[in-house]
């Protein structure tokens, strides 16, 4: 019975240190971009996260970065949306296949988002984007 115990505590502990596997913390962000939250899309991002274009141009460092730059396109576009087509999840990496719409008069983009998860939270995003033509 002690070592039930133990195991219970052991695992309960894990849990509110690390949260929510990869997988859901990328649901979080996308769930919050979508309805645009910008509480819950930032919740599953680390304070110090790096935003890279594909493979190692970073493009801005932190979540008040990060905060900036969203807000301010949530506020300004009622059609922007990100349709998640495929996803591929191996250990604590998220690479997501996506079409994002700006704006409904105009084609969507399609990008790749991959997530690097540690310590609970996403820590570096990078962007593989093809722009419409």
């Amino acid at each position: 019975m002690k070592s039930i115990l133990t195991l219970i505590v052991v695992l309960t502990a894990a849990t509110l240190t690390f949260g929510q596997t990869p997988e859901e913390l990328a649901d979080l962000q996308l769930n919050g971009y979508n309805n645009r939250d910008i509480e819950t899309f930032l919740s599953a991002y680390s304070d110090s996260v790096k935003v890279y274009n594909f493979p190692a141009t970073l493009l801005y460092t932190g979540k008040e970065n990060m905060r900036k730059r969203y807000s301010d396109m949530f506020d300004k576009m009622p059609d922007l949306h990100c349709e998640l087509v495929n996803r591929i999840v191996e250990g604590h990496t998220v690479i997501d296949h996506e079409n994002v719409t700006f704006d409904k008069s105009k084609p969507t983009m399609r990008a790749i988002a991959i997530y690097k998860v540690s310590e609970g939270k996403i820590q570096e995003v990078y962007f593989i984007v093809e722009r419409p033509q």
